[in-house]
């Protein structure tokens, strides 16, 4: 197959990587600190992948992720969002300057929070999402902050405490803090909390295969989680697409929305296959993706495109209140089905 790459002259690349069919823009590094091999992957301006395996990934200006690393389709670091060495990600989204610490297993996520590379939401190291259930189905994404309000940058952050885990599909309140250790089975709605998950008791006992509780909660939590993709999804339509400076930021932007639409149909596949197995009635599904995304409000005509964080963070109170309550509307309208 022919390798289609485009890499800027001034990007380093160092011996024994491997690249195909990728964009990698300027002042980026590859490589390090070991080998790495990226296939299809869209990297902007000064990203740094230090080793280790990277497919269908898209990594935005001065994302990095050290060496050992496991990146597979359908995710997206943001700008200065981050991972420590032997990462492994899957139909990740990380929004700026979220970090993870070293071995970590952060599969099927989205999380946002914080404000800036001193003020950011973290993962410590040996921490596991865990999104396979005994039942094996992934209807299990979760949502750790969200996209209405964590596209703003202006939001607490979160921190999801070493050697513990989350069960998904959950979803996590910006501030929310989880001691390390634990593992986390359930929702944290309200902000600004401490959660310290508790130890289950032992027991054995019959285990039947197929019978699930809690449909509710699971059906709610994947639509929410959707309907914040959906949202990302038109922020970027709308929002990112005036920051496009070259060629290498073509690539990028074209890569995240390939990759928002990967995930969407992922959901919806693991969603459909969860209804069937949990025998629940539920609404078309084709309903829900055909719901209609409403129009972007005009507090874009006065931003100053040179920079994209810095854009973002000198909205005025109104145009931030303008750009959350049209994401959340998108949100609303595509969880409101049952």
């Amino acid at each position: 197959m022919r390798n289609k790459s485009n890499i800027a002259p001034d990007a380093l690349i160092h011996p024994g990587c491997r690249i195909v069919n990728s964009s990698i823009g300027s002042g980026c590094e590859v490589g390090a600190e070991a080998p790495a091999v990226l296939e299809n992957c869209q990297l902007g301006r000064k990203v740094k992948l230090n080793g280790g395996y990277f497919s269908g990934a898209v990594f935005l200006d001065g994302a990095n992720m050290g060496s050992g690393a496991h990146v597979r389709g359908g995710t997206i670091l943001e700008e200065e969002a981050n991972g420590a060495h032997t990462v492994g990600l899957k139909q990740t989204v990380l929004l700026p300057y979220v970090t993870l610490g070293s071995l970590i297993n952060f599969c099927d996520v989205l999380m946002a929070g914080g404000t800036s590379r001193k003020d950011h939401s973290e993962v410590g190291s040996s921490y596991v999402h865990f999104n396979f259930t005994p039942n094996q189905d992934k209807a299990t994404a979760s949502l750790v902050g969200d996209v209405p309000l964590g596209v703003l940058m202006n939001q607490k952050p979160i921190f999801l405490g070493g050697q513990g885990g989350l069960v998904g599909p959950s979803r996590i309140a910006f501030g929310s803090v989880l001691a390390a250790g634990g593992v986390c089975r359930k929702d944290l709605l309200d902000e600004n909390h401490l959660h310290v998950p508790p130890a289950p008791a032992e027991k054995t006992t019959p285990f039947v295969p197929g019978r699930y509780g809690n449909i509710d909660r699971i059906l709610k939590n994947n639509l929410i989680y959707i309907g914040n993709i959906n949202a990302l999804k038109a922020w970027y339509q709308n929002v990112r697409i005036l920051f496009i400076r070259d060629e290498f930021d073509q690539a990028v932007f074209d890569g995240a929305l390939a990759n928002l639409d990967l995930i969407l149909n992922e959901r919806f596949q693991r969603l459909e296959k969860f209804i069937k197995k949990a025998g629940c009635s539920f609404q078309s599904l084709e309903e829900i993706r055909a719901v209609d995304i409403p129009v972007c409000p005009d507090f874009i005509s006065k931003m100053d495109r040179t920079n994209y964080l810095s854009a973002i963070h000198r909205l005025s109170a109104d145009a931030r209140t303008s750009a959350t309550d049209w994401l959340q509307t998108i949100v609303n309208e595509t969880s409101k089905f049952k």
